[in-house]
């Protein structure tokens, strides 16, 4: 059974900084892109940032210059830098794997359970 196990999340106050992690456990082949969303209260779950095996990144605008993803591909796990917090990032934050279980199968596409963020003061 492959899991995504996230942690990091927490309470900061605005300008702060936190750093949010994912490591997918289990027996698997491989994994492709690895990614972070959130979801706020009454919201719809939004990307915040993706990153390729081979470390191409993308950010949704309203993260960009803050926050920052990356990988550790031989500890299968995901990390995203966040920098100067605003209140308005306070959401569950969903780690997200793309993960072929067999070789030579098609990719799956697994969540983790979410990470609470909460930026006030």
């Amino acid at each position: 059974q492959v899991q995504l196990v996230e942690s990091g999340g927490g309470l900061v106050q605005p300008g702060g900084s936190l750093r949010l992690s994912c490591t997918a456990s289990g027996k698997f082949a491989s994994i492709n892109e690895l990614g972070w969303y959130r979801q706020a209260p009454g919201k719809q779950r939004s990307l915040v940032a993706r990153v390729t095996r081979g470390g191409s990144t993308r950010y949704a605008d309203f993260v960009k210059g803050r926050f920052t993803i990356s990988r550790d591909n031989a500890k299968d796990t995901v990390y995203l830098q966040m920098n100067s917090l605003k209140p308005e990032d306070t959401a569950v934050y969903y780690c997200n794997a793309d993960i072929q279980h067999v070789r030579l199968t098609p990719y799956v596409t697994h969540w983790g359970q979410g990470t609470q963020v909460t930026v006030s003061s």
